[in-house]
Order: C-alpha cells, then structure tokens, then sequence
C-alpha cells in the first residue's frame, strides 16, 4: 500500500513538472474574472481588453524561466555525475597497479622446487 502511493506521489510530481504551464493556465481560466479586476496590470486602460491576459503571460513567462532554471541544474549535476564516473576507472587503475606492484615477488637469483606448496623451515639431524 505504501509502495503505490509512492509510486503515485512520483507519478504526479513528475507529471505535474512537465506541466505547469496548464496549470497556470487552468487556474487563470478559474478565476480570469478576479485577475482581470485586481491584479491585471493594465486595468487603468479598459480599451486595450486585456482582461487579466498579461497577468497570464507574466505568469507563464515564469513558470518557464523556472522550468529552464531547473532543467539547467539537472544538465549540470547529470554532467558532475558523468564526470566523476569518467574519473573513476582512473582511481581504481591506480589502486590496482599499486597492488599489483606490491603483490609481486622478488627473485633471489636460487631455485626454487615447488614440490610442497607450504614453506617449511630446513630439518637438521
């Protein structure tokens, strides 16, 4: 139950990014009346008809600035991201050179049977 309404609260967030024009939209046709008398700002000037249509494109011009806004954060940390995984195999090469350097044994110059896999120290008698 609760992984669906997550699912939803997801859904419609994601939805409702894409969208925010239609809702400024949807709620300048709600209330167009109220806008046109009180926040229309050309309501000192009845010949042009405005109507509360530029309240509605400030509005829109906003919901579009902070929808670019956000999408050029989302660019930049989607490029850190790929930054930092370019840079990684780097990092990881040179761990795994250094343990590669380290892992590699010395040669002594004598032979050496690999009869017992153990080392074991001479027995004298």
């Amino acid at each position: 139950m609760l992984t669906r309404a997550i699912a939803i609260l997801l859904l419609f967030s994601s939805v409702s990014v894409n969208l925010s024009g239609l809702f400024v939209f949807a709620g300048f046709e709600m209330n167009e009346s109220y806008i046109a008398k009180e926040l229309c700002v050309n309501k000192n000037k009845p010949e042009l008809h405005c109507n509360g249509k530029c309240y509605l494109m400030n509005k829109l011009k906003q919901a579009q600035d902070k929808e670019q806004k956000q999408e050029q954060q989302f660019l930049k940390v989607q490029l850190q991201m790929q930054e930092a995984l370019v840079a990684m195999p780097f990092v990881f090469k040179q761990y795994s050179i250094a343990a590669i350097n380290f892992c590699i044994p010395t040669n002594t110059g004598m032979p050496v049977a690999r009869v017992n896999a153990i080392f074991h120290p001479p027995q004298y008698s």
